[in-house]
């Protein structure tokens, strides 16, 4: 398997291009740090994007939901979908409005679904969906019964080709401006979590686990 996606007319980055990547690693590092992706696709002729939470199985995105669900029922038929995560790190204020941005990471993926109908299939892929979302946690909770199994359906997407798009850096004014009496520079983003706030009917004596609170550490010592 090559290191990167090959470059195609339908995964090149064609706007500012230098921006674009196209390895494997620099993609899969930007799906794994996200939890929310949107799914594009069509149905009878009319466009639809979703958001929704997802996993990365290697070379697959792994997707869940009401088994009722009309994305889900559609990319179980194997039609084309396109997934996209993002993820703003801060504002570029210029000192034109033309030359205002953000800086970001991007991820494009490009692939076909599948019904995870397997049992121990079905069930590893929740366990890693709920492993994304909390590490420690699947252990810690109820497996779903054989109720909720048939409710949810999982789709695994695998992806076909892939690129990146990222933006770092100061504003790029012109030099004209230079002189212009405006402030100019990067006001920096971050995702924080707050304090576990517990649940309102949490039975008394029920500590906050421990790989919670590591995980808590972990996050705010970036």
């Amino acid at each position: 398997m090559s290191d990167s996606f090959a470059k195609s007319e339908l995964n090149t980055v064609h706007r500012l291009p230098k921006r674009g990547a196209y390895d494997r690693e620099t993609v899969f590092a930007l799906l794994d740090a996200g939890l929310v992706c949107h799914v594009a696709f069509s149905m009878d002729g009319q466009p639809y994007i979703i958001p929704t939470l997802y996993a990365r199985d290697e070379d697959a995105i792994l997707l869940h939901g009401a088994s009722t669900s009309r994305m889900l029922q559609h990319a179980e038929t194997g039609a084309p979908l396109c997934i996209a995560v993002t993820h703003i790190d801060g504002l570029v204020l210029a000192r034109s409005v033309f030359h205002h941005s953000v800086n970001y990471r991007s991820a494009v993926v490009f692939g076909c679904g599948r019904l995870v109908d397997d049992p121990a299939e079905k069930m590893a892929a929740l366990e890693r969906f709920t492993e994304k979302l909390l590490p420690g946690r699947w252990a810690d909770t109820r497996s779903p019964d054989p109720n909720e199994l048939k409710a949810t359906s999982v789709i695994r997407v695998e992806i076909e080709t892939a690129s990146a798009k990222i933006r770092t850096g100061d504003p790029g004014d012109d030099e004209a401006d230079l002189a212009l009496p405006t402030w100019a520079g990067l006001l920096p983003m971050h995702t924080a979590f707050g304090n576990p706030i517990p649940a309102p009917n949490l039975a008394s004596g029920i500590p906050l686990p421990d790989y919670l609170t590591a995980y808590l550490k972990e996050k705010q010592q970036r």
